[in-house]
């Protein structure tokens, strides 16, 4: 092991001794200076949690969150120097925490919260207006096989439980209403300017909005999201993409001469 392998698990294990060759300038004992700064690097990245999960933690209490992302971060130490990159695996952790387990519905909305974080930092893409979207709706010949491209910010969640109206149960400062979380509900987060945004939508939408992001045709995902739900309504699906901008291109396939 090296010494900068040594120092990165002696700093993430809070039992761990202070690694050899670790010196204090001024002649303190670095075993104790280490010790803060341990413990400082601890609660920076459980912090960094906390107010990226602020829901998680609201739903189990500052006490077991704190603890569950002091075990999550002695097992997932950061990849990356960006704090708001930390945690994008925090969903798979909770789903088998088994003291998590009595909150069924809490790994989808951590899930969510994930992606309000990505949705945040996502790249900027100039959307087309909603004139000129709607500009080509109208004037393409073949509007099948029309490709639709989505703002980086835009994605989507199939969740059993209804993990939008969770999530939006706890944006207020008032008592939580009575929820019933025991539904499927399907989620679009997208950024709109500087605001991120989080919609409850059918699993057809959900199916549809995917199709699109990897380059199917408008016949092609309307088809898949039909198979999906029967209740997809597509007039209803593109009016909130375009009325939120992020669609950021429109073309079509170009045909391949044989």
């Amino acid at each position: 092991m090296s010494i900068q392998q040594a120092f990165a698990h002696a700093l993430l294990t809070p039992d761990a001794a202070c690694p050899e060759g670790v010196f204090s300038s001024n002649g303190a004992d670095p075993a104790s200076r280490f010790a803060v700064y341990r413990n400082n690097v601890h609660s920076s990245l459980i912090n960094g949690l906390a107010a990226a999960y602020p829901v998680v933690r609201q739903l189990v209490g500052d006490e077991f969150f704190h603890a569950m992302a002091g075990l999550y971060v002695q097992g997932q130490p950061p990849t990356s120097p960006l704090i708001s990159e930390y945690g994008s695996t925090l969903a798979d952790f909770i789903q088998d925490f088994e003291p998590a387990s009595s909150v069924p519905y809490l790994a989808d909305v951590a899930r969510l919260e994930h992606l309000r974080v990505r949705a945040y930092h996502a790249a900027d893409s100039q959307p087309l207006s909603q004139h000129s979207v709607l500009q080509q709706l109208q004037g393409v010949a073949r509007l099948g096989q029309l490709r639709v491209q989505l703002h980086p910010s835009l994605a989507t969640l199939n969740s059993p439980y209804a993990i939008v109206a969770v999530w939006a149960a706890h944006q207020t400062d008032g008592p939580i209403a009575t929820l019933a979380p025991w539904h499927a509900q399907g989620a679009l987060v997208l950024r709109q300017g500087l605001v991120v945004k989080v919609f409850a939508i059918d699993s057809g939408s959900v199916t549809f909005i995917n199709s699109l992001s990897h380059g199917a045709g408008l016949e092609v995902a309307v088809a898949k999201a039909l198979e999906a739900s029967n209740e997809f309504d597509l007039h209803q699906c593109l009016t909130l993409l375009i009325s939120h901008d992020v669609i950021t291109h429109l073309h079509l396939e170009q045909k391949v001469s044989p």
